[in-house]
């Protein structure tokens, strides 16, 4: 696996990515988006997200599904902690979203997501480049459709 760096991160090897949550959803629907890694990973903020959105949600059926998604994911695959490194790599990119004058605020979950793909040196595959729009000095983002 590729290592990243402060500032600069090697084009990463894409048979091996970090799944964002709109992935993963998309993967526990039976939706298949391309293109994904051959072996995928999910971190374990991506669950956080899964659990949080239970309770959220506006009935009960939408609940159960949410729910369902949450249990298929936590039994398809062991989450990559948010560890120290993550941490090194998430302050970097709060600092990198504030230079381009956007707030870090509203993307605190994503930059974690993608902090963790960048401690890993691997590339994070979502739908969503919005979110994401800046970070590659730092971590590659995969766009999946």
């Amino acid at each position: 696996m590729p290592s990243s760096t402060t500032g600069a991160i090697a084009l990463a090897d894409r048979s091996i990515g970090l799944l964002d949550t709109c992935v993963v959803i998309d993967l526990a629907l039976s939706e298949l988006p391309e293109p994904l890694p051959e072996e995928s990973m999910v971190s374990a903020i991506t669950l956080a997200e899964l659990a949080y959105g239970i309770p959220l949600a506006s009935d009960a059926l939408e609940a159960t599904r949410r729910a369902q998604v949450y249990a298929r994911v936590k039994e398809w695959i062991a989450p990559v902690p948010f560890d120290a490194a993550a941490a090194d790599r998430y302050g970097e990119l709060v600092a990198l979203v504030k230079t381009t004058g956007r707030s870090p605020r509203p993307r605190r979950i994503d930059l974690m997501i993608a902090a963790t793909a960048a401690s890993l040196g691997v590339p994070l595959f979502t739908r969503d480049l919005d979110a994401f729009t800046g970070l590659d000095p730092i971590v590659e983002i995969v766009h999946v459709s």
